[in-house]
């Protein structure tokens, strides 16, 4: 059961709309849909509470930049006394095509600052997560520039689309085990 979801992304207004911060927009999404209530603010962290009866689901924003990622993360799962493994990371990845999402139970960090920072300081991979495809930077452009960059005007259509598909997968994986998240929402080629 998960507990937890942190959407990563860089705080600040400077980063907002880029490819590194869908995370945080697909969170809002989701505090949106769920009606979660705004807590007061941190200062590793921005959360959200849905408590449904004993039920309770904590979202989280980092206030930190994305290589620091790991220390709000740290500090939720201390504070409120949750497991890693109960805890959803939602993610950009520049390995995934436009508008692909695929959730992993556990794993590397893919060359993502954000969750190398995380299994750093948790010492684990054993973490969920949730990885939207951003594309993969143009030939010619440093990988850390691309993913701070905003998309493109033709990319828009397949980022907001992608953004309400997220959220849709990130309150179905909160209501259903993690691996039937995985049967509906990962996509493999044949």
């Amino acid at each position: 059961m998960l507990l937890l979801v942190l959407g990563l992304g860089n705080a600040g207004g400077e980063y907002q709309g880029t490819r590194h911060n869908i995370g945080f927009e697909v969170l809002d999404l989701v505090a949106r849909k769920l009606g979660a209530q705004a807590q007061p603010e941190t200062r590793e962290y921005y959360w959200a509470v849905r408590q449904s009866g004993v039920d309770r689901l904590i979202l989280a924003w980092p206030r930190l930049l994305m290589n620091r990622s790991g220390l709000a993360a740290q500090v939720l799962l201390q504070r409120y006394d949750v497991r890693s493994s109960a805890m959803l990371v939602v993610v950009d990845d520049f390995n995934l095509p436009l508008g692909r999402l695929r959730f992993r139970s556990s794993g590397a960090d893919g060359g993502h600052n954000g969750l190398a920072s995380i299994i750093e300081l948790l010492q684990t991979e054993g973490f969920p997560r949730l990885r939207l495809g951003i594309g993969p930077p143009p030939d010619n452009v440093d990988r850390a520039e691309y993913v701070l960059r905003g998309f493109d005007q033709e990319e828009l259509e397949a980022k907001e689309k992608m953004i309400a598909v997220a959220a849709e997968a990130v309150l179905f994986a909160v209501d259903h085990r993690l691996d039937e998240a995985m049967k509906r929402y990962n996509v493999n080629p044949a």
